[in-house]
């Protein structure tokens, strides 16, 4: 019955916010309407007291259309049909009120033709806005759910070599906050046994903990046995049932509101560059077309944000047959005998990784995060380190930290290398991390510098 009474709780409140934010939005995008048709205009007279009659009758038509449409009632914060529904509505009261305001009070608009485009870039902002933070809510939803097990469950070992310790382990795996890595034991012949579906591991000391936390890719706790207090030995920190120890996984720490910036900058500066680079892009295409045919893009499967599988896309710089055998093959830098003339001038300036500025407008990627990589290369780096998979909390990046101080990974072992500086990032990063990192790669690309 609690639990019922506090998801109502929790709906009301969430229904509450989405009123809120709706509001806000609205009135936010009569502000540019009004500003933008300002800029547009000749100079009004009066214009501040004009601007605040405008703002002011936007927010109390919106809350007009609110209750007429009954859009309030909405307690979800995504998007849905009923939702756009009811904001379509809302926005049509909220204009037709601002347009009977207007035939009264012209706002010191000089012309019919400057009202209605302010009424009609006031719609679009606000239905604009409304939708994108709504489906930005969703997605962050959904993504949240998606790498819950990355997140919020907590790699654990159990202190034991018995059947009671790997009942112990059953009930902490079921208890859902625990993902359970195996059973430690002090003695030597216990070593790789199994007991129902947990493997033993044999910890004489702190050392050969920190090696096997290493091997596990992160062990967030220790969990004990009740009775069992690990016989007093050395690196069991902790108490009876659960005990933080060892180094704990690598999560990602940006916050709720960092996310939605860095999101919204990615959404925004991705769809300004396809603008601004769009007759670059163009002359690419035309150049890849000429000397090779086509494709001109190439698209290839990579692993992305909570393991997902997307396409990424380039500017196709190789030969068509360049894997012909159906054998993944590293980039081995700029004497590449399969890269076309084309080819090798775009990689060296950049410029066959324009089109992933449309996997950016999409989701698919970030303009800052890590380097995604193909299945067949992931496999062989969780191989030797198990930690790649905390990567997935992230969308990856067009560039990264990792890229800056590594460059080119065309070996296992600068994989490797880019995997330690990948999971600094993760640790690390924030809006302002990313911005350093980006202006960090505009300043080496200017500069020429090779990477």
């Amino acid at each position: 019955m609690n639990n019922v009474m506090e998801k109502k709780k929790a709906l009301i409140t969430s229904s509450k916010a989405s009123i809120v934010q709706d509001t806000a939005l609205s009135c936010l995008g009569s502000f540019f309407a009004f500003l933008l048709v300002r800029w547009l205009s000749e100079p009004i007279y009066g214009f501040t007291l004009h601007f605040f009659i405008y703002v002011g009758c936007a927010l109390a038509f919106t809350l007009l259309g609110q209750l007429l449409s009954g859009s309030f009632r909405n307690l979800s914060p995504g998007v849905s049909y009923w939702a756009g529904d009811r904001l379509l509505l809302t926005i049509l009261i909220k204009e037709i009120g601002l347009a009977v305001l207007m035939s009264v009070d012209k706002g010191g608009f000089t012309s019919h033709a400057l009202i209605i485009l302010a009424l009609a870039a006031d719609a679009l902002f606000s239905i604009a806005m409304i939708l994108y933070i709504r489906s930005y809510v969703s997605r962050i939803r959904e993504e949240d759910a998606a790498i819950k097990e990355l997140s919020e469950r907590l790699n654990a070992l159990v202190f034991g070599d018995d059947e009671g310790a790997a009942r112990f382990a059953d009930e902490a795996k079921g208890s859902g906050r625990y993902n359970l890595l195996g059973l430690i034991s002090r003695d030597p012949e216990m070593d790789r046994k199994v007991i129902g579906e947990y493997l033993i591991y044999y910890v004489p000391d702190d050392k050969a903990l920190e090696a096997l936390e290493w091997q596990l890719g992160g062990v967030d706790c220790i969990l004990f046995p009740k009775g069992n207090s690990g016989g007093g030995a050395e690196g069991a920190d902790g108490e009876t049932g659960g005990a933080p120890g060892g180094s704990f996984a690598p999560r990602g720490r940006m916050n709720a509101l960092g996310r939605f910036v860095k999101r919204s900058f990615d959404v925004v500066l991705s769809s300004v560059l396809l603008i601004i680079f769009l007759p670059l892009i163009i002359l690419c295409s035309l150049a890849v077309l000429i000397e090779d045919g086509s494709p001109v893009i190439y698209s290839q499967e990579r692993i992305g944000k909570g393991g997902r599988p997307f396409r990424i896309l380039k500017f196709r710089s190789m030969r068509r047959d360049a894997e012909a055998m159906g054998i993944p093959r590293l980039y081995s830098g700029e004497n590449d005998p399969r890269l076309t003339r084309v080819g090798k001038f775009i990689r060296q300036h950049h410029l066959d990784e324009l089109p992933q500025l449309w996997n950016v407008l999409r989701g698919d990627m970030s303009f800052i995060g890590y380097r995604p990589e193909r299945q067949f290369y992931i496999d062989r780096i969780m191989e030797k380190n198990p930690r790649y998979r905390y990567l997935y909390q992230i969308r990856p990046g067009v560039t990264s930290y990792a890229t800056l101080y590594n460059g080119y990974t065309d070996t296992l072992e600068k994989m490797l290398t880019r995997l330690d500086l990948d999971l600094y990032y993760l640790r690390n990063h924030s809006v302002l991390f990313d911005l350093r990192v980006l202006g960090l790669t505009f300043l080496r690309i200017v500069g020429g510098k090779k990477f």
